[in-house]
């Protein structure tokens, strides 16, 4: 079968690839220890469960309106208006099956062939896909170990041309665990107010904060009006199984989306969306606890990690994730990876995956238990000191 030649240019996720492998190995009887996954590996809290189950007995299992039931989107302007200190309206949301379709429909909304999207590099890997599959060219932003994984704002200056119509920011950023600067924050709305740009700004991290608390780019005068906030519920409320994002987004912008939306997945589904609400408007205890522990794990990884020889690890500043330098080892992400993998049985990520500039870095995710953390950080340790 000849597929269209489009599929040639549609990347994918290796989180996902690597997950098959792993399972694979454990099929064989080999142990292994997972820090690939970015998901929580924490249950989704009981009071959520518990409302989407009753919403399927009360017959939330029909279609409901594409950009969202009236009371999801009413949850989320709420919720979002409380955190950013502005006023939100739920006709500016449109709720999603997940963040991801926010990143498509913003690249099928806005971006023509040959428009210039300008993405963090180390970067979720979907950014670059969807820029490339919509006929966007992408340009990577380089994060910089030096200056804490940030990006240096006079480089992202100099990639701006008349072709440029989109930035994309992330912060906490995956896979790198940085947060951008409230200055350079500044710096970057300046700079697409100048030039009239757009900016999808990807806050699906919003409460994995180890220190200080989150800063929106549209909380900055002047960024709201061209400002898409992509947000979801995977990651705080560990529900990445529910498929639940949404869109914060410019009244121009509403229509198309939903448009988008009904030409795709019709809608959300009706039962996780009245979870959500109760995600919300519930008790955000979960989250704190959740965040704590991350915290708590973070530590163990890090110093861990920065016991093995050919080993380096900056302590990140927010998310889940540890990216640590591996260039002393003498292997590339790849062969760390592999090696990680199928001679010490832990399963990562090498850095790779998030673009060209995470070479020479791999990623682990804190979303295990800290026994098999510091179990699969000694294996790791084990396994380099082996090969010399």
């Amino acid at each position: 079968m000849k597929l269209a030649s489009r599929m040639s240019i549609l990347g994918t996720e290796t989180a996902f690839e690597t997950l098959a492998k792993a399972r694979a190995l454990e099929a064989e009887g080999r142990t292994i220890i997972h820090l690939e996954i970015g998901e929580p590996d924490f249950d989704t809290p009981a009071h959520v469960s518990e409302a989407g189950k009753k919403a399927i007995d009360e017959g939330f299992t029909h279609y409901g309106p594409s950009a969202g039931l009236p009371e999801a989107r009413k949850a989320v302007a709420e919720f979002v208006s409380k955190r950013m200190g502005y006023e939100v309206s739920p006709d500016n949301i449109v709720v999603a099956a997940g963040g991801k379709p926010i990143m498509f429909y913003t690249m099928l909304a806005l971006i023509e062939e040959g428009d210039e999207v300008i993405y963090p590099n180390p970067g979720f890997p979907i950014y670059e896909s969807m820029i490339n599959f919509s006929g966007g060219t992408g340009v990577p932003l380089q994060l910089n170990e030096e200056s804490g994984f940030t990006a240096d704002i006079d480089d992202l200056e100099s990639k701006i041309t008349e072709k440029t119509k989109l930035i994309v920011v992330n912060s906490p950023n995956n896979p790198c665990g940085s947060v951008i600067p409230h200055s350079d924050l500044e710096r970057i709305a300046a700079l697409a107010i100048e030039n009239d740009l757009l900016v999808l700004s990807d806050e699906i991290y919003h409460d994995f904060y180890f220190q200080g608390e989150h800063t929106s780019i549209t909380q900055i005068p002047g960024m709201r009006e061209r400002t898409i906030i992509l947000d979801g519920f995977s990651k705080s409320y560990a529900m990445t199984g529910w498929r639940l994002g949404w869109a914060v987004l410019p009244d121009a912008l509403v229509e198309p989306y939903t448009r988008l939306t009904t030409n795709s997945v019709s809608a959300a589904a009706s039962f996780t969306q009245i979870a959500g609400v109760a995600a919300l408007e519930g008790d955000q205890q979960p989250v704190v606890d959740m965040v704590a522990e991350f915290k708590k794990r973070r530590s163990v990884v890090v110093d861990g990690l920065n016991s093995i020889d050919g080993v380096t690890c900056r302590t990140p500043d927010g998310a889940f994730y540890a990216f640590p330098n591996i260039r002393g080892t003498n292997m590339t992400s790849q062969e760390f990876a592999d090696a990680c993998m199928y001679e010490a049985g832990v399963a990562l990520l090498p850095g790779t995956s998030f673009g060209k500039y995470g070479e020479g870095y791999a990623r682990l995710s804190f979303a295990n238990s800290e026994e098999n953390l510091l179990k699969g950080i000694a294996q790791i340790k084990d396994m380099l000191a082996a090969r010399k």
